[in-house]
This record gives structure tokens, sequence and C-alpha cells, in this order.
């Protein structure tokens, strides 16, 4: 068993799901007694990138800066879990490249059906000029190539996406499989 931390680094349009299975992946860890932290990108944004628009520039230092926090959390042993669009393969690569353990998911979701969800009325805004380069209208979404999980959303519960996650990161040795569960701190104490 991998008894290092890791991070799942969630990426999709706006309103394709990702804070909504990063909170239920999180629980889920937290109740496998696993030391997990959330990075959801509005929040991050209102709290270490204040001030940054929405610039390709900004938003690639936004993300960079995310994944710093990632970097920094993963090496002490958390579980952390990135919820961001992260539009740009580049800037996600480069992330990828400063996180030893990196599991991207490409939480995937049609444009109409993000469109539908939309809650807050952004994509509206973006589609009669109010928002300026809102990803996946006038700013592109880079979709990754070769993520090491991809949910469906539009297809796929939020349960079905998570047990997803949960089943690579049990393949891949990150967290034991229930039946053989134990404790992250039992894990940890044993090495």
């Amino acid at each position: 068993m991998n008894n290092e931390g890791f991070t799942i680094w969630l990426t999709g349009l706006s309103g394709a799901g990702k804070t909504t299975i990063s909170e239920m992946l999180c629980k889920e860890l937290r109740e496998r007694q696993a030391p997990c932290e959330m990075l959801d990108g509005d929040i991050v944004r209102e709290h270490l990138s204040k001030g940054l628009s929405f610039s390709r520039e900004d938003r690639d230092i936004n993300i960079l800066r995310i994944g710093f926090v990632a970097a920094l959390l993963s090496r002490n042993r958390v579980c952390v879990i990135v919820s961001a669009i992260s539009p740009y393969k580049n800037t996600r690569n480069q992330v990828r490249q400063t996180i030893k353990n990196f599991i991207e998911v490409y939480v995937k979701c049609p444009i109409d059906e993000c469109e539908r969800r939309d809650v807050k009325g952004l994509y509206k805004k973006a589609r009669t000029g109010i928002i300026k380069s809102f990803t996946g209208i006038d700013d592109p979404y880079e979709e990754p190539q070769q993520p090491e999980v991809t949910c469906c959303t539009d297809l796929e519960t939020v349960e079905s996406s998570v047990r997803k996650i949960l089943r690579y990161l049990e393949l891949a040795n990150y967290i034991p499989a229930p039946m053989d569960a134990v404790s992250w701190p039992e894990r940890q104490a044993r090495n």
C-alpha cells in the first residue's frame, strides 16, 4: 500500500459536477480515516488568488498556486482533492510535474447540460457578453487526453462517479479496499 499522500485533480467545465463529486469523495476518504483536504477553485480564488482576472495568464497563476498548495499537502501524507476548471492542458501538465502522486479526473459533461444546471446564470451572462473569457463559450477548455479517471456526469450518478474514483485509488494502492481497510493512522504507524 502506498503510504504517501496524493492529489486528485478534478477538471471540467463549470457546472460539470466537480465540487459535488469532491465533497462526497472527501467524505468517503475521511470515513476511511484518511486525512483529506479539499481545494475548490472558487474558494481558493477568493482567498489565495484574490485580485486575479480571468485572463489566460492569471488563470495559469491561479492553477499553479493551487498546485503548489496541493503539492505541499500531499507530500505530507494528506489526500488532496482539487476541484478547479483548469482549462489549459499545459498548465495542468505543469502541475502534474510538481506533484508526485497526481491523479487527473476528467469530469466530462456536455456544455448544454452544464448550462441547464447553471444556478448562478454564468453561462447566460457569458452568452450575452456580460461575462467575457468564459470557459467553454469564448475561452477554450482543452480536454485531458489521458486522465486516470473519466466521470461522465450526464450519464452517471454522483455516487457512481465517486465509486469509480475510489476504485481507481484502491487498484493503484493509494487506499485500501474496504474489506482489508486498515485506518490511515494505523498504516502510517506501521511504516
